[in-house]
């Protein structure tokens, strides 16, 4: 019976496969920064991805990432799932980016949160693309508000836009969606206050991070493709 790979082969097969979609696109490989997303897994996980040189984490929920923070300190994290209002707090002090503000009421929040802490947190908006009512995020009419809300505020840096397109089997059908992000963010960029860098594009997961990377992702979020099917809650 074969063995199954390990989270360090299993990283490595997904480094590899990133590189060869960049250079597809013309791009270099650190343009791209892949982070590993943890959520079920537990600290021994973590840690052995670590140790495998992986040094950026994701998580969905702030109560589950305590633990593997606290177990894996050296490391940076992204919240990545839905936040919640009476979480903010616990984010800031716990997550350097939180990639799914979805309010401009959130963002004055999170600022006030992070600059009483003496933090700097780096914000992605999080736009649903498809109107999925499953999913989180603002609709593109609605985006630019959010984005203007963080102009000026201390304690807070927004860097670009975070989507999660409709699932499909087929990668390629993702494609229209991560292209109609990186039109978007190129025109908040554009309309984006003074001094504010919106360069970041957070798309793509397991089964569709090679189109992202070819459609200008610079953040894909990778969990099963690195440490296997999913553990339950």
């Amino acid at each position: 019976m074969t063995a199954e790979p390990s989270i360090r082969e299993r990283a490595a097969a997904v480094l590899d496969r990133m590189a060869r979609a960049a250079a597809r696109a013309g791009r270099r490989p650190g343009e791209v920064r892949l982070v590993a997303v943890s959520k079920t897994q537990g600290p021994e996980a973590v840690a052995e991805a670590r140790g495998a040189g992986l040094s950026v984490f994701g998580e969905n929920y702030v109560q589950e990432a305590e633990g593997k923070i606290r177990a894996v300190p050296d490391a940076e994290w992204h919240l990545i799932g839905k936040l919640q209002r009476n979480k903010a707090g616990k984010a800031v002090a716990l997550f350097r980016w939180i990639e799914t503000v979805d309010s401009a009421e959130l963002v004055a929040d999170l600022s006030r949160r992070a600059a009483t802490a003496g933090n700097t947190v780096d914000l992605l908006v999080e736009v649903n693309l498809a109107g999925e009512g499953t999913k989180g995020g603002v609709t593109p009419d609605r985006l630019q508000a959010v984005v203007d809300a963080a102009a000026g505020l201390p304690g807070i840096r927004m860097r670009g836009l975070m989507a999660i397109p409709p699932f499909a089997e087929d990668p390629e059908a993702s494609r229209p969606y991560f292209s109609r992000l990186r039109a978007l963010l190129a025109e908040s960029a554009r309309r984006a206050p003074r001094g504010m860098e919106m360069t970041e594009l957070s798309m793509g997961m397991s089964h569709d991070f090679e189109a992202a990377i070819e459609e200008g992702a610079t953040i894909v979020r990778v969990g099963t493709a690195i440490f296997g099917p999913r553990r339950a809650r």
